[in-house]
């Protein structure tokens, strides 16, 4: 099997041989930006991973479905940070601040366009499974950036709203990099599905662990303005659990906090904080990421696999949960 780092190199390599470089420029640049700024690429990674369990050969009928994975991703983000108006993306400014929204927009668009371009690569015997999967997943996604939005305008939510709602935004994309792998490498239903469960524990861990960046990372290494979600009136884990776990004055102040305009917002980034700290927030946040860790680790653990594929599981997942941005 091939080390992570090098299913890292197939991935850039990939994504640098791809020609943005097209008319009209002011559609293509912000793609080839977009892609040149980085990422964690954990999705196309998982992809070529779990294919690798089953496969030595990295392949373009492999390779191609797992950029199309990031080019989506991509498409997502672009979107994304136009709707919360979100000034930084790993460190550089956002696609729609460099450009407008409507160049944003577009060349969002045309990057999920090229995402279903790339997954017609995959092989022919399972294309349709692939397609379903993908084409399903990428709708989810959809939705649970909408439900991310409706929730800014209600004042609680239960954290089954709040699982539900990274579920669908965060969770099924990492899910379906896993399982499209397993599918493409020819591996059956049952493990298909393992993997799936695998990458969706995960992918929920993935969210929570930026819930917690956002409010307590670093700005340099995290790559984005610390304190946005609080500024946004996010639902995150920290803010759902703070309600769940506040008493009635508490649960005051964190009205009181939630209600300051984005004039104060350094301060109400401050208050809020204090808030999380003296709840104990941080400290139930990273407990839950371990709990879906070791959830994730359970449901392959279940299955067949050797010790070798086994560890190459718990490589990746200790990549994802000990990242520091």
């Amino acid at each position: 099997m091939f080390a992570i780092e090098e299913l890292d190199r197939y991935v850039e390599n990939g994504l640098s041989a791809i020609n943005f470089r097209l008319e009209p420029k002011e559609l293509y640049e912000p793609i080839e930006y977009m892609i040149s700024i980085g990422g964690k690429r954990l999705r196309p990674e998982l992809c070529l991973l779990t294919y690798n369990l089953f496969s030595d050969k990295i392949e373009k009928t492999v390779l191609f479905p797992a950029l199309a994975l990031e080019i989506f991703h991509g498409f997502t983000l672009i979107h994304d940070d136009i709707m919360d108006q979100a000034e930084l993306r790993r460190g550089q400014q956002t696609v729609y601040r460099k450009w407008d929204n409507n160049i944003a927009i577009l060349s969002g668009d045309v990057m999920s366009i090229k995402a279903y371009e790339l997954l017609a690569n995959c092989p022919g015997e399972v294309l349709p499974q692939v397609l379903a999967l993908f084409s399903r997943t990428a709708a989810q996604v959809c939705e649970g950036q909408q439900y991310d939005m409706n929730f800014e305008t209600i004042p609680y939510i239960t954290m089954k709203d709040y699982i539900s709602m990274i579920s669908l935004k965060t969770a099924v994309l990492i899910a379906c990099s896993a399982k499209m792998g397993a599918l493409i490498a020819g591996a059956d239903e049952k493990v298909s599905q393992a993997l799936y469960d695998f990458g969706y524990s995960l992918g929920i861990a993935f969210q929570i662990q930026d819930d917690l960046f956002d409010t307590f990372g670093q700005g340099n290494v995290f790559g984005k303005k610390i304190g946005g979600d609080i500024l946004n009136n996010k639902k995150t884990w920290l803010l759902v659990e703070s309600y769940k776990a506040a008493d009635n004055s508490q649960r005051m102040q964190l009205d009181e906090i939630m209600e300051m305009p984005m004039e104060r917002g350094e301060e109400k980034i401050g208050r809020m904080k204090q808030m999380y700290c003296t709840l104990g927030i941080k400290e139930g946040a990273e407990k839950a990421i371990m709990g879906y860790y070791n959830q994730a680790m359970e449901i392959v653990g279940k299955m067949d696999f050797t010790p070798a594929q086994m560890e190459q599981l718990k490589r990746f997942a200790d990549k994802l949960i000990k990242r520091i941005k």
